[in-house]
């Protein structure tokens, strides 16, 4: 049975237990509220659009938290794990070359390109002066002085870009471009948390003990983001919601003690009343009279501690009011 039929024929029983009751106020009143045993459930939801590969624990056995329960088809997201693990990688490289610098042979062919040039620089200036004393001299022309004064002006610029790469090499990344790559690594490695999460939800375990209740879909079958693919009863006390006349609605209390009879068991049972609803079950007219009023119904919640531990859901019960 799937979801949608279980939740029909919840709300169809809960209808006839609310018309007979309503159907004995009628009658001259009850002493007693009608009902049926329920448990805490709890319903698991699939996080992706994907295929059932596997339902390993059959409906109706006892489960313990932690177990699977249902296995959605991993390759997809294994594949964007793999990607953004990668990515998180090439950003470590990044953030590790920063900080180690460059290569110790680039540094040295920086530092001999640096003494090249200086060389260059020292000869174009020695042959620079050599042609301006020749031309006070007369020996020598001016534009023969402007060529040597162009060529050490060359010299003197090709030794500063040389000197400026080989302070860069040796000086390291500015703090700015470490701080990028830093940044940019925490951000890969955060992605690659929240696609490993995605990757284990599609791993469907209990997350309480108790029993596999219902199953709604079959292997092989591909279900909805946020369809329901498992639902449990855990193993915590039973209670009964049961619906009390409005004439005795009074004389409840939360905490207050009742007498339960549940079909099946020969000893009354005591419940614990824990929730009384503030609304009756159905809208009330504006006016109403007295008779009237007393063919509403609150929805009251009891817990049962001393039920049996296999007392199954859906059970009727009876509480006795007075």
């Amino acid at each position: 049975m799937n979801v949608k039929s279980r939740r029909y024929l919840c709300i169809g029983v809960a209808s006839l237990l609310l018309s007979s009751f309503i159907s004995g106020c009628d009658q001259g009143g009850s002493e007693q509220a009608l009902g049926v045993v329920e448990r805490e459930r709890i319903t698991l939801t699939a996080t992706a659009n994907e295929l059932i590969a596997a339902l390993p624990i059959a409906e109706g056995s006892e489960i313990k938290q932690g177990q699977i329960l249902v296995q959605l088809n991993q390759a997809n997201q294994q594949a964007v794990v793999a990607k953004v693990s990668a990515q998180r990688d090439e950003a470590q490289a990044a953030l590790s070359k920063l900080l180690n610098g460059e290569r110790p042979e680039d540094i040295e062919q920086a530092k001999a390109n640096l003494t090249n040039a200086q060389a260059l620089l020292t000869d174009a200036s020695k042959q620079y002066q050599r042609l301006k004393e020749l031309v006070s001299r007369k020996l020598a022309s001016p534009a023969d002085l402007d060529n040597a004064l162009a060529q050490r002006d060359a010299a003197q610029a090709t030794y500063n870009a040389a000197q400026q790469n080989w302070k860069k090499l040796t000086q390291g990344y500015r703090q700015e471009d470490i701080d990028v790559a830093k940044a940019k690594l925490q951000a890969a490695s955060e992605e690659l948390k929240l696609q490993q999460q995605k990757l284990s939800e599609l791993t469907v375990i209990a997350t309480r003990d108790g029993i596999l209740d219902s199953l709604p879909y079959h292997v092989g079958e591909r279900v909805a983001t946020h369809a329901v693919v498992a639902i449990l009863q855990a193993n915590s006390v039973p209670y009964a919601r049961v619906y009390v006349a409005e004439p005795y609605i009074a004389t409840l209390e939360v905490g207050g003690e009742v007498n339960v009879h549940v079909d099946g068991l020969d000893t009354v049972l005591k419940g614990i009343v824990r929730w009384i609803s503030v609304e009756p079950a159905f809208t009330p007219y504006s006016s109403m009279s007295e008779q009237d009023r007393s063919r509403l119904v609150y929805l009251t919640e009891i817990d049962l501690p001393d039920a049996p531990a296999r007392l199954p859901a859906g059970i009727p019960v009876q509480v006795d009011l007075e």
